[in-house]
């Protein structure tokens, strides 16, 4: 019996007793959060996707990535960890939250999600837009005060307004500087495609942020990129947002705002695990629309790097 700290860990269901396409959909088919006495980690789903500005259909994204999950195994051999024996992970199901009014929806995740790490638990947010990134930083700046921010995604995500609304999937990062959630230590990696004007660029700079564009990524390859992230965070605590657009949409075709010329999942991948080295604190992975999707290409790549993120957890809880 694994226990954590004492108490046994309750691991996924077992795929010699249970078919991997029978049982509980949750996430690698962990246990529900009301069948375990505590959780470490957990992952919850934000099915919201009322602040997109092109295609919808994110809200859909959280059970899609449960649903690509169904094949993730308990062993990691590329960080050597097995993180469902060394910490408790469990599926924390969907927050409610209301589709018709956006700033209502996200005080409803900041103070569902502020509950649910009140007891030191970490939380890995299946989205949903990107907008939700902005009450998982509002809940996490409540138990760690301000972050540093490393942003996976093709767009900056740090414009203002769209038709006279604050908050929308392009704008999470702006509201989060402005509300001083984050440090002056963050980082887009993936960036690329045409933006409205160069003042975006000056004004994302104002905001505490550098850049490392999909072009970079040729030449800086999985390892500078993580060396360019480990100077630029320090030893803050650190948050990761994952857009599922940063890959290229030959690897994520299933999302809102694609855009040529993106990552590989294997780049992404390689990225997450050299993120073990900082001080990571929360995590949200989002934008997957599944009515985009082709044989469920999308959502097995951000379950993949949901994968990665919960060894990181696991490989530090280990150490």
């Amino acid at each position: 019996m694994n226990l954590d700290n004492g108490r046994a860990i309750v691991g996924p269901a077992d795929p010699q007793v249970q078919p991997r396409y029978a049982g509980w959909t949750t996430f690698a088919r962990l246990p529900r959060l009301e069948d375990v006495s505590h959780a470490d980690v957990v992952v919850v789903g934000v099915p919201f996707d009322s602040a997109v500005t092109y295609r919808p259909g994110a809200r859909f994204g959280p059970n899609a990535i449960r649903q690509g999950s169904r094949l993730i195994r308990g062993y990691n051999p590329e960080l050597d960890v097995k993180p469902f024996e060394v910490c408790q992970f469990a599926d924390a199901g969907d927050l409610a939250c209301n589709p018709f009014d956006i700033a209502e929806a996200v005080d409803q995740v900041a103070e569902q999600l502020s509950q649910l790490l009140a007891n030191g638990t970490r939380a890995v947010i299946l989205g949903g837009d990107h907008s939700v990134a902005l009450p998982s930083l509002r809940a996490a700046h409540s138990v760690h005060g301000p972050m540093a921010l490393v942003h996976f995604d093709a767009h900056l995500d740090t414009w203002d307004r769209y038709y006279g609304a604050d908050i929308t999937h392009g704008s999470p990062f702006r509201r989060a500087y402005e509300e001083g959630l984050l440090l002056d230590r963050n980082m887009h990696v993936g960036v690329r495609g045409s933006i409205y004007d160069k003042q975006d660029l000056v004004d994302d700079a104002n905001f505490g942020f550098s850049v490392v564009t999909c072009r970079d990524i040729g030449t800086l390859g999985a390892e500078g990129i993580v060396d360019k992230i480990r100077a630029r965070v320090g030893d803050a605590p650190v948050y990761v947002s994952v857009d599922i657009d940063v890959l290229d949409p030959a690897h994520a075709p299933g999302t809102g705002t694609p855009e040529a010329g993106g990552m590989t999942s294997r780049e992404l991948l390689e990225v997450v695990r050299g993120l073990d080295s900082v001080n990571l604190v929360g995590v949200d992975v989002v934008e997957v629309s599944p009515a985009y999707d082709h044989a469920e290409i999308t959502a097995i790549a951000a379950a993949n790097v949901t994968w990665e993120f919960l060894s990181v957890f696991g490989r530090k809880a280990q150490r």
